[in-house]
């Protein structure tokens, strides 16, 4: 059982922690379900949900490396109606915080997943993944340019009852502008960050690792620049910032919560200890003893740089 010290509000949300699954490191919940203890989950964010089914990238789909795993799965989902129909009345016994990360390829694709999700009940929030290129208008990634990431945000704000999370991506040039951007659209929080753009070769064949040649790089190995941009972000909003990228243990959440975090998604720990939310829930209360802090909020946005 959760300690109170860890009990926070995210969005009108309470959550029994701050510690949540990430996007496609938890699949749909289910899979989970006998796998983790979840009095210490905060939440967690199934894997992205699109208009229709897709059967992601060829394989090889990942890739361990030294300090994380690079991984191009490609978005492979049931698709919104199956995952209404067949994932969520089973979710509903979890009695956890359920987000639906929701992407698209065009501004219609994201309405429409959101449209056929207010229809049904079990969802808390969504959490839209921007990171895809906007096929109607030349690839652009939505997550890239401010006005394309504000236009998906404002018709999804303008359907959705519930918060609205949107996922920032870490491969721009700067992120408080696409920040800011969520915010004045509407978004309840912003998370951050999501893999960076990577690429592992074989020098014996001289081919790519993976069967899509680049992948997304996550783990351990990213953690200083999750840290450094969600640091970043959460200077340029007054909207809630979840941090994601390289947690692993308890301090590695405390240190999300002291950038600025209000809570954080652990994400490729998952893939070698699916019991990682809770075991990291735990670790972070014991952190918060150890440091004799009386509640987690107390370490939200206190990093202080010089003396």
């Amino acid at each position: 059982m959760a300690a109170p010290r860890l009990e926070t509000i995210l969005c009108g949300i309470h959550l029994r922690t701050p510690i949540l699954a990430a996007s496609g490191t938890f699949g749909y919940g289910i899979e989970f379900e006998n796998l983790v203890d979840w009095s210490l989950v905060g939440g967690f964010v199934v894997k992205g949900l699109s208009r229709e089914p897709i059967a992601g990238n060829p394989a090889p789909r990942l890739w361990e490396t030294e300090a994380g795993m690079i991984n191009s799965v490609g978005l492979q989902n049931v698709g919104v109606e199956a995952f209404i129909r067949d994932k969520l009345p089973k979710l509903r016994r979890l009695n956890t915080p359920v987000f639906a990360n929701v992407f698209g390829y065009a501004l219609e694709d994201y309405v429409e997943v959101v449209r056929k999700l207010e229809e049904t009940e079990g969802v808390a929030g969504y959490e839209l993944n921007v990171s895809c290129p906007n096929t109607k208008q030349g690839g652009v990634y939505f997550s890239s340019d401010p006005a394309l990431l504000a236009s998906v945000v404002r018709e999804t704000r303008g359907l959705a009852t519930r918060p609205l999370i949107v996922k920032l991506s870490p491969n721009v040039s700067s992120i408080e502008p696409l920040a800011r951007a969520a915010e004045e659209a509407g978004a309840d929080a912003i998370s951050l960050i999501n893999t960076i753009v990577a690429l592992q070769v074989d020098a014996r064949t001289r081919r790519p690792r993976l069967g899509a040649g680049f992948g997304g790089l996550s783990g351990p190995a990213i953690k200083p620049i999750a840290l450094r941009l969600v640091y970043q972000a959460a200077q340029a909003v007054r909207i809630p910032v979840i941090g994601i990228g390289g947690i692993a243990t308890g301090e590695d959440a405390a240190e999300f919560l002291v950038a600025g975090a209000a809570a954080v998604e652990v994400g490729t720990a998952n893939f070698w200890d699916p019991g990682s939310v809770g075991r990291i829930a735990g670790e972070l209360d014991e952190f918060l003893k150890r440091e004799r802090i009386a509640h987690v909020r107390d370490l939200v946005g206190t990093l202080r740089f010089g003396k």
